[in-house]
């Protein structure tokens, strides 16, 4: 091949190139100029196919784009609605998080504390939920209170909030099961005849947890352990506020019968 023609050829690739280039940046340069409200639809539309990756990318590019547009508070509060559908809970909480401080007095600040409880909801117990129901009270119970702390806020600062009989419902359900875990708790300490560790967690029950349907058995601990450790004045003092807010307790109707596999789950 002659040099020339070496020359001609390679001059064609480097035009091809060029034009190939300059088409991209072309592209790009269209893609760039997408507006906010263009990003904004854009993004919307991601999140109503639950394509969370790409809302997640657009919101990002919207707020790094249009910093101070009216889309920017906005995106970072769906932003994180996408990382909590998505099964990222820590960035959803540190997004919500940086909402909540950024914009104290924004008209959707009641959703930054919905997102943030939901997401600690469903760490630890939204799947628990629908798998077992009932061992729900067996796990740990700090990422439940941070949900409930979440839902009080809620509820507390915005009472006429869209999201609020919702959050009062699993305020509820968290309570209830935060309750019955703190009696399997003072339980286990009875059965290990640590009585007065059980007595101190009856207690911490009835007074944390006032009206939760384990308030009886509360009682019925507090009953155990003074008669263990000789304090009959508040042994007798538990049975009779027992009886007069729960006549129907099995322990007052011998009926206390727990079952095998109650006794030895979860901590026998």
């Amino acid at each position: 091949m002659s040099p020339n023609s070496k020359l001609f050829k390679t001059g064609l690739l480097l035009l091809a190139l060029a034009l190939f280039l300059g088409g991209c940046r072309k592209d790009n340069d269209e893609w760039d100029n997408r507006t906010a409200d263009e990003m904004y639809a854009e993004a919307k539309a991601y999140l109503e196919k639950n394509n969370w990756r790409g809302a997640v990318r657009t919101y990002r590019e919207l707020q790094t784009r249009y910093p101070f547009g009216r889309y920017a508070e906005q995106a970072q509060l769906e932003m994180a609605y996408a990382f909590y559908r998505a099964g990222q809970p820590e960035l959803a909480l540190s997004t919500a998080d940086r909402f909540i401080r950024m914009y104290p007095a924004h008209p959707n600040l009641d959703y930054a504390f919905y997102i943030r409880g939901l997401t600690n909801y469903d760490q630890r117990i939204g799947f628990l939920e629908k798998l077992m129901p009932d061992r729900v009270r067996d796990r740990d119970q700090s990422v439940a209170l941070e949900a409930f702390r979440d839902f009080d806020q809620l509820t507390r600062r915005f009472p006429d909030s869209r999201y609020a009989p919702d959050a009062r419902q699993r305020m509820v359900y968290l309570r209830n099961a935060m309750s019955a875990y703190e009696i399997d708790v003072a339980n286990y300490y009875l059965r290990r005849k640590a009585y007065v560790a059980a007595a101190n967690r009856a207690r911490y029950l009835l007074e944390t947890y006032p009206g939760s349907p384990e308030a009886g058995n509360a009682l019925v601990v507090l009953n155990k352990a003074y008669n263990e450790l000789d304090l009959p004045q508040l042994a007798d003092d538990s049975m009779r506020v027992l009886e007069h807010n729960n006549p129907q307790h099995p322990y007052l109707t011998g009926e206390d019968d727990e079952g095998f596999f109650s006794k030895i789950w979860p901590f026998d």
